[in-house]
């Protein structure tokens, strides 16, 4: 198989199901960002020590796809997506809220501000972070200029980007620095 197709020679890039648009274009910038977001989840990942927060952040990486093919197909065949394959449902929304609840229950949040990189994985996860909430400022812009965009995906960026602050905390450890004394 080859990587390269040279379709996109012309600055285009194709949509999933169809189409092509501008690799300029908003839409591409917004997944840009995700596929960045899963990058950087990747080094978050292999520095993790602990299994459960490293398994959590590959279910993670893995939804950022369906994030990315949800925002990605060609809106008239939007009738061909599967549900928690191609488009964001509600209960990938859930998901992540369950999972933010029980991190916080096993190490609650300090009411501060606190300076990233306590250990390299927190660091790589409040990085991860600030890529997704790009990532959701740059769909927040794509509705606003009348693309479609689902309710869910824009609340599966909104609480991914608060389960890795929660993860962040979780691997930094104990005590973190605050912003002030």
């Amino acid at each position: 198989m080859r990587v390269y197709t040279r379709a996109g020679d012309d600055g285009t890039t194709g949509l999933f199901l169809g189409g092509r648009v501008s690799k300029a274009d908003a839409l591409m910038s917004a997944c840009g960002d995700i596929d960045e977001a899963v990058a950087v989840l990747g080094i978050a990942r292999a520095s993790c020590p602990d299994p459960d927060i490293a398994s959590e952040v590959f279910g993670r990486q893995r939804e950022l796809f369906v994030v990315a093919a949800d925002l990605a197909a060609n809106p008239a065949h939007r009738d061909r997506l599967e549900p928690g394959v191609s488009v964001v449902t509600g209960d990938m929304v859930t998901g992540v809220e369950g999972a933010i609840d029980a991190h916080v229950e096993r190490r609650p949040l300090r009411p501060v501000f606190l300076v990233p990189g306590s250990t390299s994985t927190s660091a790589h996860l409040d990085h991860a972070r600030t890529v997704v909430r790009r990532a959701e400022r740059g769909v927040v812009g794509l509705r606003e200029s009348g693309a479609v965009v689902s309710d869910d995906c824009l609340r599966y960026l909104n609480r991914l980007s608060d389960l890795l602050f929660v993860l962040a905390r979780d691997a930094a450890g104990e005590p973190e620095q605050t912003s002030h004394d």
